[in-house]
């Protein structure tokens, strides 16, 4: 009787064991749309937990067809000392990635390594209302430093910098092209973020000072035409909103709280 429980056991452990090391990767799509929100999911994801690959994709509801977020496919190592709880991972995608990013440490306490992330602004369009109106164009640049995550129950505290510049951007809405460059810096300390956008160059100025705090958004910022060029601006800063007066000058106040 002794005998037959411990084979058993044995069997069950390999049984988990295989579960374990051979779960395919389409298990992680789960984890990252609850993780996101809905917002985000893993599209065709080949392999396994450990070595697989898929795209980052965005669906407007489970109905609809995955819709690829950024070009490529993203290729991911995971070290199997994750299930003694030491995190070392590694991700690549050479389409989108200026190199391979690592991330170590715990399952509660990352660390990630520095990178840069290009993509065309035309895939914004994917994440809804307003941008598929706006429809940008455009090349955008996501780059950091090392950056900490630490999570804390039911959310994650992030420490570090982030800087997406946005070059030569352009909309449908707009004949005039490109309608500037622009650069979008984020402090991050815990839940809470301090962001300042600045116009690099271009005809449209955009600019403001904004804040995260406990997961909401407040931005107070100022969207007007270069001198000389008001008439040919005219309609787009019309749909931004409404005018202000600053002096001699006008403006589109921009307030998101």
């Amino acid at each position: 009787m002794q005998r037959g429980v411990i084979w058993l056991g044995a069997a069950l452990l390999a049984v988990a064991a295989t579960v374990l090391f051979f779960c395919p990767a389409a298990w992680l799509a789960p984890v990252v749309e609850r993780q996101t929100g809905g917002r985000f999911t893993l599209g065709d994801a080949q392999g396994n937990v450990w070595r697989g690959s898929a795209f980052i994709g965005a669906a407007a509801s489970s109905l609809d067809p995955i819709v690829p977020l950024l070009p490529g496919r993203f290729v991911w190592r995971l070290s199997p000392t994750a299930l003694l709880g030491v995190v070392d991972a590694v991700v690549e995608n050479s389409q989108v990635l200026t190199q391979p990013v690592r991330i170590t440490g715990s399952w509660a306490r990352w660390q990630i390594s520095p990178a840069t992330l290009s993509l065309p602004a035309q895939r914004l369009v994917a994440l809804g209302a307003p941008l598929n109106t706006i429809v940008p164009q455009g090349e955008m640049q996501l780059s950091w430093g090392v950056l900490q995550l630490v999570r804390q129950a039911s959310h994650v505290e992030m420490t570090g910098s982030t800087q997406l510049d946005l070059l030569d951007i352009a909309s449908l809405l707009s004949p005039v092209k490109p309608l500037g460059a622009y650069r979008l810096r984020t402090d991050w300390q815990g839940q809470k973020a301090a962001l300042e956008l600045t116009t690099l160059k271009g005809p449209l100025l955009l600019n403001g000072l904004g804040d995260l705090e406990s997961g909401r958004w407040r931005f107070s910022g100022k969207a007007q035409a270069a001198p000389g060029q008001e008439e040919r601006l005219a309609n787009l800063l019309n749909l931004l909103g409404q005018r202000r007066q600053d002096g001699k000058s006008q403006y589109i106040a921009l307030e998101f709280r």
